[in-house]
């Protein structure tokens, strides 16, 4: 057992879960936290609300596509928007390093600015800290969001209703957001054409849920990428989950680059997709309203669950063989969010 913090405990695979788990859970338990879901579930008087809190350490905190600002608002925004519920209000609190520029703190403002407007929220409070030189690295960022949540949404968050024959979609390609950070901090001087996926979800998955009653489970798949999603699903709920490899969209920008460097995409952040969980029937329709909207037009069914191998997810692949879907062990990228 680990003596020390690693940077895997940050990575939101296996030593992320340990620790949660063996030291997090273990002292602060509750029947609300005990359901480990990306929001809180309250109700408060006769109101449901979703809660939930983020913070942003992102190396570089510009990249292709957003900077830590926009990536704290849509983090959170998304974390409430997969619970079912209705994004509301943030806060967002600095943590600023002495000499930090002011020009671009500003530029980071805005961003949030802008994505707060473009989802509907509203920021309504915050914090600032400035620490010396040296005792931050530039800034971090906290952002804390609160939901409306209907009744009939509760159970989105666990997956407690998901039965065999239930498809799996995804809203899009993926490790766009952890390729672009990672091209961003390795390769200044090397041009690629990849972009961070990092949107706000709350409108496409608002339409989603509007025309379908039967969505069993979303959740964005950030750090540890859509395997340790799927990982944790398959082991929390029991149930069995197959993957066809070859229906995954992966940007061909992105595959080469995890190609060069030994990455799986599988296992690679994302900052702009969703993974569901729909009953059969409705699979079609969902996904045609994803397709008219920019952040699902790549969207496709990429398995479904099964009546075997409970407790774990199965990758089909491309050459007929298969494989489990573990969560990540160790640290892929650090610094990704």
């Amino acid at each position: 057992m680990e003596k020390s913090i690693l940077l895997g405990h940050g990575s939101g695979g296996k030593l992320s879960h340990n620790l949660i788990k063996n030291l997090f859970i273990r002292y602060f338990d509750n029947p609300v936290l005990s359901q480990q879901t990306d929001s809180a579930l309250l109700k408060i008087n006769s109101t449901n609300i979703a809660f939930t809190t983020d913070s942003y350490v992102v190396d570089p905190i510009f990249f292709p596509g957003g900077n830590i600002g926009k990536l704290a608002v849509c983090g959170t925004v998304n974390d409430l928007a997969v619970s079912g519920a209705i994004p509301k209000y943030l806060s967002a609190s600095f943590i600023i390093e002495e000499g930090f520029s002011l020009k671009d703190l500003e530029t980071i403002v805005i961003s949030m600015a802008d994505e707060a407007k473009k989802a509907g929220v509203t920021i309504v409070t915050g914090d600032t800290k400035v620490v010396n030189k040296g005792q931050c690295d530039k800034i971090f960022i906290n952002t804390t969001g609160i939901g409306i949540l209907d009744e009939k949404h509760k159970k989105i968050s666990t997956g407690d209703n998901i039965k065999t024959g239930d498809k799996v979609i995804i809203n899009g390609t993926i490790g766009d957001h952890g390729m672009a950070v990672m091209s961003a901090r390795s390769f200044e001087n090397f041009k690629t054409e990849i972009i961070s996926d990092c949107a706000c979800l709350n409108l496409i998955i608002k339409d989603i849920l509007d025309i379908s009653h039967h969505i069993k489970f979303m959740r964005d798949a950030t750090r540890g990428g859509i395997a340790t999603i799927l990982s944790e699903l398959a082991e929390n709920n029991n149930i069995g989950i197959e993957i066809e490899e070859s229906a995954v969209p992966v940007n061909e920008n992105v595959r080469g680059i995890c190609e060069l460097l030994g990455f799986d995409p599988f296992y690679v952040a994302n900052e702009g997709k969703v993974i569901l969980i729909i009953a059969p029937e409705d699979a079609d329709k969902v996904i045609e309203v994803m397709t008219q909207n920019e952040f699902g037009k790549n969207c496709a069914v990429i398995g479904e669950v099964v009546d075997n191998h409970y407790g774990k997810a199965i990758l089909k692949t491309g050459i007929g063989g298969k494989r489990i879907i573990d969560m990540l062990a160790g640290e892929q990228l650090p610094r990704i969010c």
